[in-house]
Parts: structure tokens; sequence; C-alpha cells
């Protein structure tokens, strides 16, 4: 039997081509960064989740989010009837979150280093997932104590339209198109600035099927 081996060069060589678009001063988008490291995130996403099962949280309002949340690191986002915060526990389990992957920690601090962010330090990565009709509206990263250090976006799967505004909900905010392995970096002046995912529509990817799965590395403490 013959056994058809690809070559690392040769599969590089079938990438699309990294590329940086700047969205405004301080936020960039880095186009395809993470394609070569598509199925090994996806392995460590189910590797984590496997620990810290996917739930649909619920906002202090009472309303369930359409998104799907996960975490790993020191400190997990969380939202319920007591408000936004930062946790080092899993209210589901009770247990410590999951270890950050070694492979996530080199891919936030390289993508951070790539769009001007030198020294980035998560401790905190948020792994949402998308379904069909899930969205993320408007809204700022501001639960963390630490704002001088960037925040990292990474997108895996399915397309979804990612909205980047400006200092108030009010200003019109751009709109641009994800693909898996896009990461978008911000910081500096637009670190507090409002962002979003419009619907996510209908979809297939190769590895995720119609799931779309982001990322978020911040350094909350």
């Amino acid at each position: 039997m013959t056994t058809h081996v690809t070559t690392p060069d040769l599969f590089a060589a079938e990438l699309p081509e990294p590329r940086t678009e700047v969205i405004c001063p301080g936020a960039v988008i880095l186009r395809h960064f993470a394609l070569p490291q598509e199925a090994a995130l996806l392995e460590c996403i189910a590797a984590v989740t496997e620990q810290a099962p996917f739930r649909q949280m619920q906002t202090p309002g009472g309303h369930t989010m359409s998104v799907a949340m996960s975490c790993c690191g020191g400190w997990g986002w969380v939202t319920d009837r007591a408000g936004y915060r930062y946790q080092a526990t899993d209210p589901q389990t009770g247990q410590p979150w999951p270890d950050m992957p070694a492979s996530f920690r080199r891919l936030a601090e390289s993508a951070a280093a790539a769009a001007g962010y030198a020294n980035f330090q998560p401790d905190a990565c948020l792994i949402n997932r998308y379904q069909p009709g899930a969205k993320m509206g408007l809204h700022q990263d501001k639960d963390e104590q630490d704002f001088d250090q960037p925040i990292v976006s990474v997108s895996l799967g399915v397309p979804a339209t990612f909205q980047f505004g400006g200092p108030r909900r009010s200003e019109r905010p751009l709109n641009t198109v994800l693909t898996s392995g896009d990461v978008v970096v911000w910081g500096g002046e637009a670190r507090r600035y409002y962002h979003g995912v419009l619907r996510l529509k209908a979809g297939q990817h190769p590895l995720t099927g119609e799931n779309r799965y982001n990322l978020t590395f911040r350094r909350a403490r």
C-alpha cells in the first residue's frame, strides 16, 4: 500500500497569503493568521469543552444568550442574575476552568505582537460557539482590570459578519466578514470600542459543520 504524505511546505503553499487590514487606529484584522493551526485549535476546543461544556448563559436581565460559551485559563467570564464578572471556577461544575492550551497562548501572544502589542499575557480565553441564528450585540469589553493589554479574537469555522464601532454605542459600526483563521486585535485607544457579531447565516465548513467558533483572549486580572 502506498501512503501519500502532504509535506508541510506543500500544504503551506496552498494557504492564502496572510495580510493585515487596519480597521481604525489601534485595531487590525490579521487575515488568515491562524489558518495553518485551524485543525489543531479545534481539537483543543473539543478537549477544553469536554471538561467545561458549552452552555448558554443568562444576562443579569434574564435574557438567555444565543451564543454558547465556555472558558479556559486562570479566569473565566460569566454572566447570570448576579451580573457580569470573571471568576476562577466554572459555576456549572464548581471546578477551576481548564488550563489554557499552550497553542492558544502562543497564538494570542504572536497575534498581539504582529498587531504591535508586545508582551501580551492573556489569563482568560472565552470560547464562543455560534450556530445559525446566534449573534452577539454591540458591547464593550470592560470587566477586565488591565486595559493596557489588547483583546485578541480568533475566528474558526463558518464566516460571520463582525461589527466594530467606536467609543459610543450610537456610532455606526464598520461591518466586515471574518473567515476561518482571521484574527482581530484591538487595544490602545480602541480597547473599549463597541463591537459585536451579526446573526450567523446558515453555512457549512469542512471541519466545523454549521458552527462558528471564536476564541477571545484577554488579560482579566
